[in-house]
């Protein structure tokens, strides 16, 4: 392969869908239809906060990846409502998105605090 060639990914970003029983159902129908599909893409889903261990346990020992949809760039403190990079590695995360345009738009998000939030990811070895 060369530096120009990459392996297509594809990211199902749940948003503010599913609590965790349909969360992990959806995700055992995602493993089940990739059985036969081309190995070739790489796969990642990313379900809502609460389902993410859940879905974890779901997941394990198939080629699809998990992901959150958010991180917080500092990994210990008073910041309700965050979570660390630490805590996803923990949950069974090897991905997390950041800088989504929902974020930029209803919070504010900018490039320096999508850049923290980068940093913090790579810092846990998460992508």
């Amino acid at each position: 392969m060369t530096a120009r060639e990459r392996t297509p990914l594809v990211c199902g970003n749940w948003k503010l869908h599913h609590g965790v029983a349909a969360s992990v159902g959806l995700a055992r129908e995602v493993v089940a239809a990739l059985s036969q599909a081309d190995a070739g893409v790489e796969v990642v889903i990313a379900p809502a906060f609460t389902a993410l261990a859940s879905v974890s346990k779901a997941l394990a020992g198939s080629r699809v990846a998990l992901s959150a949809q958010d991180v917080f760039w500092e990994e210990r403190g008073a910041f309700t409502g965050e979570i660390s990079a630490e805590m996803l590695v923990d949950a069974g995360c090897t991905f997390s998105i950041v800088g989504h345009s929902e974020r930029r738009q209803l919070f504010g998000e900018t490039d320096a605090m999508v850049k923290k939030k980068r940093e913090a990811l790579l810092a846990r070895g998460l992508r």
